[in-house]
């Protein structure tokens, strides 16, 4: 099979499940905005401390994760700036050949976090290294860090999970990145506290809880902090953002993050 029938095949798969469409939304509250992720507008990065740019697809724009990964890194007491190119059915190399090099350049972010599907057949495994290889010598030129942030599979595919991380992580390793393991923490929601389901209603997107989770994990990796003890209602200072989550919710997702952070720290 050529080049184009494979990468068309992967479209059409992801046309499948992916909305193009997305509302920003946090638990218990209304919806702050809707998002068009087919936007192409040039993303903006304010000047912070930590400027961080996400590169992926609608895993990370369903329910703003750069959003809450900021209103949680400001928690924590860190100055934290975020943008986000994430576009629906895009792999890193449909961000490649869409022009992402130019906005690295321009950005010049200090960590850039990538993410893909869940890549976890053989195939897809190299077909993300490969391309986080070659965005990743972007970030360095512009003296950032790269990082993957593991993805998850769905729930009808949970049997996968390991093969998920094992791809991610070993992408992280070729770049020499950071690996932030949000499915780790995903699956061990799901087990653990079944009742606070990180899969939204079509069981591969995150809900809410998944979103928020997915943030723990990322900012505790980062910081090397903790996040456990965090009140449950977070607002971000500039922007309005907010995480609402009651007591029980707060200390079950960051109890999970937590964990998952020192076992795959």
């Amino acid at each position: 099979m050529g080049r184009v029938s494979i990468l068309e095949g992967r479209r059409r798969m992801w046309r499948e499940v992916v909305p193009r469409m997305t509302c920003v939304v946090f638990l218990h509250l209304a919806a702050i905005g809707c998002l068009d992720a087919t936007t192409r507008t040039p993303p903006r990065l304010d000047e912070a401390d930590h400027r961080i740019l996400f590169i992926g697809n609608s895993l990370t724009y369903t329910n703003d994760l750069p959003g809450a990964v900021a209103t949680v890194a400001g928690a924590l007491g860190h100055d934290v700036a975020v943008a986000s190119v994430a576009r629906p059915n895009f792999a890193l190399e449909d961000h490649w050949f869409t022009g992402i090099a130019a906005v690295i350049n321009d950005l010049a972010p200090d960590v850039v976090v990538m993410q893909q599907g869940p890549s976890s057949l053989p195939e897809n495994q190299e077909h993300l290294a490969l391309w986080a290889d070659s965005l990743s010598g972007l970030v360095r030129d512009v003296g950032g860090e790269p990082a993957l942030l593991m993805v998850w599979p769905s729930l009808s595919r949970s049997h996968a999970f390991d093969d998920v991380r094992d791809a991610y992580m070993e992408a992280a390793e070729r770049v020499d990145g950071h690996f932030f393991p949000a499915g780790e923490a995903l699956r061990a929601l799901h087990d653990s506290y079944p009742e606070f389901s990180p899969y939204g209603s079509d069981g591969f997107h995150p809900s809410d809880y998944g979103t928020v989770v997915a943030a723990y994990v990322l900012v505790s990796t980062y910081f090397e902090e903790t996040v456990s003890g965090l009140p449950g209602r977070l607002e971000a200072a500039n922007d309005g953002r907010v995480v609402d989550l009651l007591l029980d919710e707060a200390t079950a997702l960051q109890t999970v993050a937590d964990s998952v952070v020192a076992a795959w720290r």
